[in-house]
């Protein structure tokens, strides 16, 4: 019988690194493009943020601030929807569309309705359903 080596189970094994602020600013300049290649309005693309439509303009602007825990969550979320999306559509305007039809995984509504939830597990829950959709778990 092989020797079992001993495996660290404290939360911080399973943590990811940090997302740093630049990392978080990059994202933000990714998601802005993606926002436009799904037809978002700002109002959506701010729910989607948590962020007030005003500060979401100001920021599209160009003036980026800090963003906390939960927003670097969100970014991370949403580059995650759309790397899950890239991957299971081969035509990226299918991967695009698909955001706003009507899916049965959510009660016939789209994903953008369930994102704009506003909640950081609303997020989630598109992002686990892509990654289970493609074979990532």
């Amino acid at each position: 019988m092989p020797k079992l080596l001993p495996v660290d189970t404290s939360p911080k094994a399973f943590s990811a690194a940090p997302i740093m602020d630049e990392e978080a600013a990059a994202m933000f300049r990714a998601a802005l493009n993606l926002f436009r290649l799904w037809g978002l309005t700002d109002e959506q693309a701010a729910t989607l943020l948590d962020m007030s439509v005003r500060s979401y303009r100001r920021w599209k602007g160009g003036e980026i601030g800090r963003f906390g825990r939960d927003g670097k969550a969100r970014l991370s979320n949403l580059m995650g929807i759309h790397k899950a999306l890239r991957m299971i559509f081969r035509e990226p305007q299918r991967a695009y569309s698909w955001i706003k039809a009507p899916n049965r995984a959510f009660g016939g509504r789209s994903a953008l309705d369930v994102m704009l939830g506003g909640e950081l597990t609303d997020l989630m829950r598109v992002r686990r359903y892509l990654d289970s959709e493609r074979g990532a778990w």
